[in-house]
């Protein structure tokens, strides 16, 4: 089961309340800095955007490929280790507005993990140390230090300790 805090909405669905969630300020600074870094081709200085810029706490030689998304509205509850690559076009969401409520969760990526392209991550999830996910997967629930997962829905694909 996903770690996520549920926020309980009245009225129209809480995507039409966004932003008495969030300040309108805070969403169109971190879309600026998050565009900026998913065309930037400097690995040092797309982590610093990441780190100094949205506060988001990313290890030393993690690697984030072009086009990565990073949640627009809550980037720093987003924690990847070092040494991580994070593959291209992979979304990573710490938010989900739905019809009667929002949820909120942080995502925590461990060290050594390689994420394939075209993968997308929801709010609470924890990614272990060592696991490998594969290209196009849907990453609902945690992952396992040193297990390889894929597929939508994720599944387990091998235990690499074994």
């Amino acid at each position: 089961m996903r770690k996520v805090e549920r926020y309980p909405v009245e009225g129209p669905n809480a995507l039409w309340q966004l932003y008495s969630t969030v300040s309108r300020w805070k969403g169109i600074r971190n879309f600026i800095f998050i565009q900026v870094a998913r065309y930037c081709p400097s690995l040092p200085l797309k982590n610093w955007i990441y780190r100094r810029l949205l506060g988001m706490k990313v290890g030393e030689h993690t690697a984030f490929a072009l086009m990565v998304m990073v949640d627009v509205f809550f980037p720093e509850r987003i924690t990847v280790g070092n040494n991580s690559i994070i593959g291209y076009n992979t979304t990573i969401l710490t938010h989900e507005y739905l019809t009667n409520e929002y949820r909120l969760g942080d995502v925590v990526i461990g060290d050594h993990v390689m994420i394939g392209a075209n993968t997308t991550i929801l709010p609470g999830v924890t990614i272990g140390d060592h696991a490998v996910v594969s290209a196009g997967a849907l990453i609902h629930k945690d992952v396992p230090p040193y297990t390889f997962v894929g597929g939508n829905p994720m599944t387990v694909i091998k235990n690499m300790k074994d």
